[in-house]
């Protein structure tokens, strides 16, 4: 071994036990970096075995065994780093995304407001329900607006939560359009209750399983004039499963952590704006405890109809991140992915019933150049954190190159070793049996 190489061996101290990851190591081929000189070691082995220097091959033996253990402690320290650094891009990258999206989410509500001198509001949402007069949701709407005296006196209504449509509000009206034509307006006129027995209280039948017309919503709607005509649907949030995973940390509206898709690079894919569950914005009183069990609207209801549905900004972004996609797309230019597999193709349809226009960005214009400098320091963060990644990588390759030539020199040694003990004892043997 030179000079440079012996110094280095000498700078770490050996460790008695290899680590189990170092052991794997070790079977797995991984490698190193160190210059040896594989000659020099042969000939200490021949000359320790023919001089009887028993202790010095075993002294070099162990000196490489602990050069060995040493670069095996060494990749797996590079290998802890590189993982630290890519969860820590992960991270970083998902609060740059989440910061653009609101940036992207206002541009977009300026540019639709500046289209629309009047947008959606509950009332509209309100007008637009009762519109619907022979629906179970025209009737409950019509019993709540103009008929609340009546309506406090009914037990079964205390656990209705409400229509589907007035539970939910959005920034942008392209995508409160977009998203109600999704969803259909049998769904965005569903009636949302907490309980089961509020759902059983809503429609009763006699013995023959026939609707008591007398009863329930039907009796209520015969008793205003306004009959209800085909089926409804009706949700129950109790027997609804939840979302399971955790929240945005620290985000007032309780957004659901969903994880981002991603390309073989590691990036998001081009034009994705988030998850539809996330983009809508939920009354501070339905946030919390809307259900028995302490879950709100968004871990229920819309996690429920939306699950995972993607939002992106073209449906040529769409298409391209097609793979990505599982649980349906949407695209603000109007395309949409029903599922895996499942497009809905022609002509947009303009439903009749759409969510309401939140007021969330009204205070956007005095945090926009703060939000675009704190994007701007996260990126330099990024980018830094992306270098330190490549030159951990790099020496970890140094290392394992170093680790692969370091092994070759230790079972040449042993090899070189062994054969020449076994040469040392055949001459020993011939030497005993030589008459003198």
């Amino acid at each position: 071994m030179d000079s440079s190489s012996d110094l280095q061996a000498h700078m770490i101290p050996a460790t008695p036990h290899l680590s189990a990851q170092t052991n794997a190591i070790l079977v797995d081929d991984s490698s190193a970096s160190m210059q040896v000189d594989q000659t020099e070691n042969s000939v200490v082995a021949r000359d320790g075995m023919q001089n009887g220097g028993t202790e010095l091959v075993i002294y070099n033996s162990k000196r490489l065994q602990d050069d060995l253990q040493m670069i095996g402690l060494k990749i797996k320290q590079h290998e802890d780093h590189i993982k630290l650094l890519k969860s820590q891009s992960l991270k970083l990258g998902d609060s740059i995304l989440d910061l653009q999206v609101n940036l992207g989410k206002y541009h977009s509500a300026k540019v639709d407001n500046e289209d629309h001198s009047n947008h959606q509001n509950e009332e509209e949402t309100t007008g637009q329900i009762l519109q619907h007069e022979k629906s179970a949701a025209g009737v409950l709407c019509q019993l709540k607006t103009r008929h609340c005296t009546q309506a406090s006196h009914l037990t079964f209504t205390k656990d209705v939560l409400g229509i589907v449509a007035s539970l939910g509000q959005l920034e942008d009206e392209n995508l409160s359009s977009l998203l109600s034509e999704y969803l259909g307006v049998d769904t965005m006129l569903a009636i949302v209750c907490k309980t089961f027995e509020c759902v059983k209280a809503l429609e009763t039948y006699d013995k023959e399983g026939r609707i008591i017309k007398s009863s329930g919503l039907h009796g209520l709607g015969a008793s205003i004039g306004r009959a209800i005509d085909g089926r409804f649907l009706v949700i129950c949030l109790e027997n609804l499963r939840p979302f399971a995973g955790e929240f945005v940390v620290d985000d007032p509206q309780r957004r659901l952590d969903l994880w981002k898709p991603r390309l073989p690079t590691g990036e998001c894919p081009p034009g994705f704006l988030g998850y539809a569950v996330n983009m809508i914005n939920i009354d501070g009183k339905n946030l919390f405890c809307a259900t028995a069990s302490g879950h709100g609207l968004r871990e229920t209801l819309f996690y429920n109809l939306f699950y995972r549905l993607q939002v992106y900004r073209t449906r040529a972004d769409m298409l391209l991140a097609l793979p990505l996609i599982s649980d349906g797309a949407i695209s603000l230019d109007g395309g949409i992915i029903r599922s895996s597999g499942v497009f809905s193709l022609g002509s947009r349809q303009d439903v009749d019933v759409r969510f309401p226009k939140s007021s969330g960005t009204s205070d956007m214009p005095a945090k926009y150049a703060a939000t675009e400098k704190q994007i701007q320091e996260m990126k330099f963060r990024l980018e830094t954190l992306q270098e330190d990644l490549k030159r951990e990588q790099a020496l970890l390759k140094n290392a394992k190159d170093t680790f692969e030539r370091k092994k070759q020199e230790f079972v040449k040694f042993l090899a070189d070793s062994s054969s020449f003990a076994i040469q040392c004892q055949m001459q020993a043997a011939r030497e005993k049996f030589t008459p003198r």
